[in-house]
């Protein structure tokens, strides 16, 4: 049996985050997962595999595109094996550093399965054979998620693929349907089509990326109908069938915006289902503990990440929305911080989004759909990249810097970005929201030239209508 003032259930980054803080406040702790190292759904089979390949599409897509500078490379030929052996490497570099800080803090780390038991006990089922008993003072349930299928979507083929199938790189199909036009969809689909697949995305709404404002979804849009075979809006799959030499799919066209060409009926290699990803909450024993979890399946806590059951948290992807490995890995901490005493609790105003694509897309705080939704008056102040002499280096013109401003106070709400490198762009504004920064301290802020970060302070100087590469008068109030 294994006694712990703390035992974590999963260890992703929200798992294992709040496993080796807890260990740095001098907590003894467990920690549980099925993996030989920790690392979850994201290093394993998420965020890092994905990105070491869409560092590689991208890679390939600048190689065609040098053609425009004057340099003109031969057409990329993939070795898939090679591939696939530098994207697992990638995984095990980094859950091979995760073992070593598990040692290093001298959490006790229990490769199994957990089985809770009552609201201070649990049992372990090792990958070895045995079973651990546990004690526990607190606990932390850190699960994740996993892809969501459903019924409609369901089919007994491998050539049917969810984004952890996708990820392994089975082959390079001639034609492949993304089911799904949010970030996973349009990520890996990125991928394949910068391999040389024929890529469709079919979107049962309106618009790609459900969610981000549109003026920023927009500019992704336009490159993506030119990277992509087509691109199919408020359609839905209503069947699919396997057949000798694929998968065939019927369509239905909710409205007047499906585009690319499909028919009814169309037959693809391969297709991968990415629309979305749903708790993983059903954890043996749960209900022999006050856990609360809601109609959508997500465990139900305060803001100290505190469920019903007062020995037991949860946090990450497991109690909601958005579904990030960065909100998970801060709720982890704040969980931690209160199990060792402290006063806390996970109150961001900011927590920065980006989609990996090409361009990247990225936000933080309030989006002008928010703003319009809740009826809330907000300024508006956007800085075009065609205006940037580092975006023009580039020869990428077509992103866009978007400030969402309070009118009165002039106290940043929110930042979007599309364009390259938006994902390392956008940590700025959420540091300037979550220091309650306004329109001037970014204005003010000297930002090195010729770069991309420019561009959040020459949006600030539109908002004054003092933009130094734009000209774009300040709307007076009358």
């Amino acid at each position: 049996m294994t006694s712990v003032q703390l035992v974590v259930v999963g260890g992703g980054p929200g798992g294992y985050a709040a496993a080796f803080l807890a260990a740095d406040l001098g907590l003894s702790v467990a920690l549980v997962d099925p993996e030989a190292n920790p690392g979850g759904v994201c290093v394993y089979r998420g965020c890092i595999p994905s990105k070491a390949l869409l560092h590689v599409a991208k890679l390939v897509d600048e190689s065609r595109h040098a053609k425009a500078w004057g340099i003109e490379f031969g057409e990329p030929k993939i070795d898939l094996a090679k591939l696939r052996e530098f994207k697992n490497a990638v995984v095990g570099r980094l859950t091979r550093g995760t073992g070593q800080l598990v040692k290093h803090r001298k959490v006790q780390y229990l490769q199994g399965w957990a089985e809770i038991v009552d609201a201070h006990s649990l049992k372990v089922s090792l990958t070895s054979g045995a079973v651990e008993s546990v004690q526990f003072e607190h606990a932390i349930l850190a699960t994740g998620s996993v892809p969501a299928m459903p019924p409609m979507l369901r089919l007994d083929d491998p050539r049917v693929m969810d984004s952890t199938g996708a990820l392994e790189l089975p082959d390079i199909p001639k034609s492949l349907l993304v089911v799904g036009g949010g970030y996973i969809g349009l990520e890996l689909g990125s991928v394949y089509a910068a391999l040389g697949s024929a890529v469709t995305v079919v979107e049962m709404t309106p618009g790609l990326l459900p969610g981000a404002d549109r003026d920023l979804v927009d500019v992704l849009a336009r490159r993506i109908t030119q990277t992509m075979k087509g691109v199919l809006l408020e359609t839905s799959v209503v069947r699919m069938k396997a057949e000798a030499t694929g998968i065939r799919v019927t369509f239905e066209s909710m409205g007047a915006a499906a585009r690319g060409g499909a028919g009814n009926d169309q037959l693809f290699d391969r297709v991968l289902v990415s629309v979305g990803r749903r708790p993983n909450s059903k954890i043996p024993g749960l209900e022999r503990t006050q856990v609360q979890v809601d109609q959508r399946g997500f465990i139900m806590v305060d803001e100290q990440r505190r469920t019903h059951e007062p020995s037991i948290f949860a946090i990450g992807d497991v109690v909601g929305e958005p579904m990030l490995a960065h909100k998970a890995s801060h709720e982890g901490r704040v969980a931690v911080e209160v199990i060792a005493g402290e006063n806390v609790a996970f109150a961001p105003r900011a927590i920065p989004a980006v989609v990996f694509t090409d361009p990247e897309l990225a936000w933080c705080g309030l989006t002008e759909a928010q703003a319009a939704k809740g009826n809330r008056a907000v300024t508006i102040a956007k800085f075009p990249w065609a205006a940037s002499g580092r975006a023009i280096t580039l020869d990428r013109t077509d992103g866009l810097t978007k400030l969402v401003i309070d009118p009165e106070s002039e106290r940043l709400l929110g930042v979007g970005l599309v364009g390259p490198g938006a994902g390392e762009l956008i940590a700025e504004g959420a540091l300037a929201i979550e220091m309650g920064a306004n329109a001037t301290d970014l204005k003010l802020t000297i930002h090195p030239h010729p770069t991309l970060t420019e561009t959040m302070m020459e949006s600030a100087e539109v908002f004054f209508g003092q933009a130094t590469h734009v000209y774009k008068p300040r709307k007076v109030k009358t």
